[in-house]
C-alpha cells in the first residue's frame, strides 16, 4: 500500500479560483461497495466551480450536504488500488473511469486517491489516455442521459414529467447550442451517431472542429442569429440553457422539443408552440458509461482536451474555465 497520505485540492472556504488549495491529506479507506483509485485524471466541470463559489446545496436537496474543508471533483480516470471485500468485478490493477456520487458535493476527485463506488465505474477505454477518459464522465452521460437513454427513475428537481429522448436518425435535424464544450461536443457527435442532421452553434473559432466531429452545418452566434436562420427543427438541445434558451422556440415546428441543460423559465410561449421543453439532471451510472466506453474504444466517439494543468494548479484550470470558449474538457493530471 501508499504511503498513508495524499494531496488533495480541498476548499477551505469559498471564492474564487484563489481558494483552491493543495493539502496532504489522509488517503480514504474504501468502504462496502467501493475500490480505492489511485486517479490518473481528475476532469473539471461546472459544478466543481458552482461548489466553490458557494453553492453547497443540489437542485432537489432541502439541505447542503457539504461541510468544509471540502475535496471538489466528479469526474476521474485511474487504477485500482484496494477492493472492498463486497465487490465483484473489478480488481487491483484495473484501470477505470467514473462520475462519483453524482448528484452531490461528495466526488472528491480532486486528489492523487479517491474511494470510488464500484457501481460508479466503468473499465476505461483501452483505446485512451487518463486524461481523455476522466474528460468523459459527467459531459458524456449528460448528453447521453439528454440523448439516448435517461437510465433511472429519479424524479427530475427541474420538472414534473420524466424526461424521454426524443428517436434521433436520418429524419431528424438537431442544433446544439455550445456545441464545442464538454457537453455539445459529446451531444453532436452522440447524434450523428444516432444518423440525424446535426446544426452546430458556437462562435467561429470553433468551426473546423466541429465540422471534423460531423457537424452538417455551422452557425458563428457572434456573427448571426441562429432562430433568425434556422425553422423546422426537431429538437434543440441547449448546452448554454439559462434564460436565452427560450430564444430557440421559435425555431422548432410543433410537437417537437428544446432541451435547456441548464433550465430556465419557458412557460408561456412553450403552450402557444406545441412544443415540449424538457431535461434531466445527470447521474452517476457505471453501466451507461461502459457504454460510452465502448463507442470511445471504437473511435465512434471522442472527447477533445481544451487544456490540462496539474492537480497543484487547480486554481489555473479554474481561471480557464471562468474565461469561457472552452473547446472540450479541461482536465487536471495527477500521475
Amino acid at each position: 500500500m501508499p504511503t498513508h497520505t495524499m494531496r488533495a485540492i480541498r476548499l477551505h472556504e469559498h471564492g474564487g479560483p484563489e481558494v483552491l488549495r493543495c493539502d496532504e491529506v489522509p488517503i480514504p479507506e474504501p468502504r462496502p461497495g467501493e475500490v480505492l483509485v489511485r486517479v490518473h485524471a481528475a476532469g473539471v466541470n461546472p459544478p466543481d466551480w458552482y461548489l466553490r463559489d458557494g453553492l453547497t446545496t443540489m437542485p432537489g436537496e432541502t439541505e447542503s450536504t457539504v461541510s468544509l474543508p471540502v475535496i471538489p471533483g466528479t469526474d476521474m480516470s485511474g487504477v485500482v488500488e484496494a477492493v472492498a471485500a463486497d465487490v465483484d468485478g473489478l480488481a487491483v490493477g484495473d484501470e477505470v473511469f467514473g462520475l462519483l456520487r453524482f448528484p452531490s458535493f461528495n466526488g472528491s476527485a480532486y486528489a492523487e486517491y479517491v474511494a470510488a463506488p464500484a457501481s460508479d465505474l466503468a473499465r476505461k477505454p483501452v483505446g485512451i489516455d487518463h486524461v481523455h477518459a476522466a474528460g468523459a464522465p459527467m459531459a458524456g452521460l449528460t448528453a447521453w442521459q439528454f440523448l439516448i437513454e435517461v437510465g433511472h427513475d429519479h424524479p427530475s428537481p427541474f420538472q414534473e414529467a420524466r424526461h424521454r429522448p426524443t428517436a434521433l436518425d436520418a429524419d431528424t435535424t438537431v442544433l446544439i447550442n455550445g456545441a464545442a464544450g464538454g457537453v455539445g461536443h459529446f451531444a453532436l457527435q452522440l447524434a450523428k451517431w444516432k444518423g440525424a442532421h446535426v446544426i452546430a452553434v458556437a462562435s467561429g473559432a470553433h468551426e473546423s472542429f466541429l465540422r471534423e466531429l460531423g457537424a452538417d452545418q455551422f452557425i458563428d452566434y457572434t456573427k448571426s442569429r441562429p432562430e433568425e436562420l434556422v425553422h423546422d427543427i426537431d429538437l434543440v438541445l441547449d448546452a448554454v440553457g439559462g434564460r436565452d434558451s427560450s430564444r430557440f422556440l421559435r425555431t422548432l415546428k410543433r410537437g417537437s422539443a428544446l432541451y435547456p441543460v441548464f433550465f430556465g423559465d419557458y412557460d408561456d410561449e412553450v403552450a402557444k408552440l406545441g412544443v415540449t421543453v424538457s431535461g434531466t439532471q445527470v447521474r452517476s451510472n457505471g453501466a451507461q458509461l461502459a457504454e460510452l466506453g465502448r463507442l470511445l474504444d471504437a473511435g465512434t466517439l471522442r472527447v477533445a482536451i481544451d487544456s490540462t494543468f496539474p492537480l497543484a494548479d487547480a486554481r489555473a484550470a479554474h481561471e480557464r474555465a471562468a474565461q469561457g470558449h472552452i473547446q472540450g474538457k479541461i482536465v487536471l493530471t495527477v500521475a
